[in-house]
């Protein structure tokens, strides 16, 4: 019963030293921390009271003496009683115990503690008495005993749980790792993932069995400090190692506790939010499956939208809930987010712009997926309109990712819109000679247009002179086609039948040039009879 007594009263004293810490902590005055004037008495690692110094004799030498004369007093006898006696002094009440002067309480104690001196002497009494019993009863053989077996007794049960924890570490671990991977291989299966299993196995349980070590590094520590709890003489040394481990894990409980309003006002923002993305979610869903239409509203703008909408609706719980953040109103955190913000600001003008301008090029209706079009020098079929960037195919099956501020800053042809119901006009040029009839070149033009495959005859292709260049004439063969998407093999479809009715007719494209002037004009022959019989008449 004894050994049960001194084991309990070790661990009420444990829970006693961690709380006193904290609220020392946190209503601790500013001039405790000043030894000169203000000094604990302590007695077996426990605090009596305080006393006042001056600069004369600073208050920890004064504390000290205290503490001296009470462990002389204490070990002079091992009376289970003491007389304690309070007199008058020169400079206050002077405490004797059994006899034997103590300490004196003087008036600028008692102001310190905005009491009067006779009732601070009685306190103070009473706690020399106090300790002066516990410091005779722990030294005691009774208390030795009990000391003893309350060490004995912890001793025992960190020896069965380190025994349990290198035994039974490893079996557990790999029982864990065990129901991970089979619950891995399920969800890899149902979500066809390419994770696998036993890498995810692996990491858990690798945090897990960090997490052990630290837990059991932390019974280590409080074991050690209950053990030293247990004896008188090392009450002391206890307090001290509890100091160091228990006043920033009770610091940080403390500012959770104090942080459960907030807490609880986040909860409620991320419900209300989760919530509503859910609500968002599901109308686009609907709108995508075509449960009801939205007028001038495309397909292609739905994913997008979505996508800004739940963008806007967590940038705007990130506010309401940016007052209740922990350490919101700091001038660290602020500074910090200052600076967060100087440097997106900074180093994301591109990314910005590319943005800005993804949501032109998606909701400007340009550019679709699917459509032909022309960047620069870039041809291809746009697959994917992202957010930073628009990704084409090249009529040479080359991916080309264009970013989405020089496709809103360049011009764009888009081959495959539809301006009106006739099509994509097809046009290519070629420079025959003046001697060439003219008739006769725009109908073997408009010849290979009609036979070139994807060229609509309706309306019928037409021919325009380009350029009267210096040794030739060009021709531009103009048709029209709704493939706008076949274009390079329509146009060298046209090229070819050009070429190819040009030889079946005995035509030269492009006479070469000369250096002299020929004997008869290079003109048609037509044209050259004509005028011979006009200056004839």
């Amino acid at each position: 019963m004894r050994a049960f007594s001194v084991w309990f009263v070790s661990f009420l004293l444990l829970c006693n030293v961690a709380f006193a810490q904290s609220e020392e902590i946190l209503v601790a005055p500013e001039e405790r921390d000043d030894p000169e004037f203000i000094a604990p008495v302590v007695i077996d690692g426990a605090e009596l009271f305080v006393v006042r110094g001056s600069s004369a004799l600073p208050a920890i030498e004064r504390a000290a003496k205290i503490e001296e004369r009470i462990a002389q007093v204490a070990d002079a006898s091992q009376r289970n009683t003491v007389q304690m006696q309070i007199s008058d002094a020169e400079f206050g009440k002077l405490i004797r115990a059994d006899g034997q002067m103590v300490t004196i309480t003087t008036q600028a104690d008692a102001e310190h503690e905005q009491m009067a001196i006779e009732v601070l002497a009685g306190l103070q009494s009473e706690a020399i008495e106090a300790a002066i019993l516990q410091y005779r009863e722990g030294r005691s053989n009774e208390g030795r005993v009990g000391s003893a077996m309350a060490a004995f007794a912890w001793t025992l049960i960190f020896a069965l749980a380190s025994y349990g924890f290198f035994a039974k570490r490893k079996k557990l671990l790999k029982y864990i790792r065990k129901i991970l991977e089979k619950r891995a291989e399920g969800v890899e299966e149902a979500t066809k993932s390419i994770l696998r299993s036993r890498a995810i196995a692996s990491i858990i349980v690798y945090s897990i069995h960090i997490l052990m070590w630290v837990l059991f590094l932390f019974f280590f520590y409080y074991y050690l400090s209950l053990v030293l709890l247990s004896f008188a003489e090392t009450q002391g040394i206890a307090q001290i190692l509890l100091k160091y481990v228990s006043e920033p894990l009770i610091s940080v409980v403390l500012a959770i506790m104090s942080y459960i309003p907030n807490l609880i006002m986040l909860a409620i923002i991320a419900a209300v939010t989760r919530m509503a993305i859910r609500g968002i979610d599901l109308f686009f869903e609907n709108l995508e499956n075509g449960a009801f239409k939205i007028k001038d509203f495309e397909d292609h703008w739905i994913a997008p939208t979505k996508m800004l909408v739940r963008a806007l609706i967590i940038v705007i719980a990130l506010v309401f809930a940016y007052p209740y953040i922990p350490g919101s109103d700091s001038r660290a955190f602020q500074g910090l987010t200052i600076l967060a913000g100087i440097m997106v600001s900074l180093g994301s003008n591109t990314v910005v712009s590319n943005m800005m301008a993804g949501l032109f090029v998606i909701y400007r209706r340009s550019t679709n997926i699917g459509d032909r079009i022309q960047v620069g020098d870039k041809i291809g079929d746009v697959t994917e309109i992202k957010l930073m960037e628009t990704l084409i195919k090249s009529i040479k099956n080359e991916m080309i990712s264009i970013p989405n501020s020089q496709l809103l800053n360049s011009e764009v042809v888009n081959y495959s819109r539809k301006v009106d119901g006739r099509g994509l006009l097809v046009h290519t040029s070629v420079g025959i000679g003046y001697e060439e009839p003219p008739k006769k070149i725009k109908a073997m033009l408009v010849e290979a247009a009609l036979r070139t495959q994807g060229l609509k005859k309706t309306p019928e292709p037409f021919v325009l002179w380009t350029q009267l260049a210096d040794y030739a004439i060009n021709y531009e063969i103009n048709a029209y086609t709704s493939r706008g998407s076949s274009l390079p093999k329509i146009l060298s479809d046209l090229r070819e039948n050009i070429v190819e009715v040009f030889n079946e007719n005995g035509t030269q494209i492009m006479t070469p040039s000369y250096i002299a002037d020929p004997p008869e004009p290079k003109v048609s022959t037509e044209e050259w009879n004509g005028r011979l019989a006009h200056e004839v008449e």
